[in-house]
């Protein structure tokens, strides 16, 4: 199975630069695509920003034009939910489509940045400690999960260049860092990516629009449960080319897709 995560910085522009003639030629069972900026069918009607021989779910945000997340499939899912169903209903702004499978549920997730108007930290905050509830509950189900997203913070000194200049800064702040210890040793997830690949220097997010240029980052990776982690066989970022600041990661698992 091989799953694909990708923030575009809005389709339009990802397509324009040819994402969708990339994404087809991947052989991905799944693709996840986060901030959109695209309503809904806006997406699935348009034939340019389609995938042979796959389904297509999106979640959008309440007008369409920010945020929003889609989920791509060969098999067709059992069921699609939209948001985590949070009290505080910060989920349901075109944050989370998950697609159930027969015995996994993979989910397309764009968490809050805290780094523009729509998204302060208090947000970012109560949507964590949500998140973190969540998948605490459903780690008593009999069922795999990924989450894969953009996740607007990064993990390690190893998931940022030059650390010790941001450690005030906004994805890398204590608190983010601490809640995934505890996702990863607490709850029993793991970083997808991190369990094939060790490189200090991969990193998915260039803010400069450049490789290479400025710091990078590697908040796009794809939280899952702890019994895939000896299923991960290849992770790589591609950085070939760049359909957006963000850059595709690519995880194949040794684990059949099955309705």
């Amino acid at each position: 199975m091989r799953i694909i995560n990708h923030s575009v910085d809005g389709l339009p522009t990802a397509t324009e630069r040819g994402l969708f003639d990339w994404l087809a030629q991947q052989d991905a069972d799944i693709i996840c695509l986060q901030d959109v900026r695209m309503g809904e069918y806006d997406i699935i009607d348009n034939p340019k920003m389609q995938i042979d021989g796959m389904f297509c779910y999106v979640f959008d945000s309440p007008d369409g034009t920010y945020n929003g997340v889609a989920v791509y499939t060969k098999v067709q899912p059992k069921a699609i939910m939209t948001g985590f169903g949070f009290s505080s209903g910060i989920d349901m702004d075109g944050r989370y489509v998950q697609a159930d499978f027969d015995k996994i549920s993979i989910g397309s997730l764009l968490a809050p940045s805290a780094s523009s108007e729509a998204s302060s930290l208090e947000e970012k905050i109560q949507f964590f400690d949500d998140l973190q509830a969540h998948m605490n509950k459903i780690t008593r189900k009999r069922r795999e999960y990924v989450f894969a997203g953009n996740w607007h913070m990064v993990h390690t000194e190893n998931d940022v260049t030059n650390a010790d200049s941001h450690r005030s800064s906004t994805g890398f702040l204590a608190h983010e860092r601490l809640w995934l210890d505890q996702v990863y040793s607490e709850l029993g997830y793991i970083d997808a990516f991190r369990r094939s690949n060790k490189d200090t220097d991969e990193y998915s997010w260039w803010p400069s629009g450049s490789i290479g240029e400025g710091d990078g980052w590697r908040p796009d990776f794809q939280i899952a449960s702890e019994s895939m982690g000896n299923s991960v066989e290849h992770a790589a970022i591609y950085k070939g080319q760049l359909f957006s600041t963000h850059l595709p990661v690519i995880i194949d698992y040794d684990y059949e897709l099955e309705r």
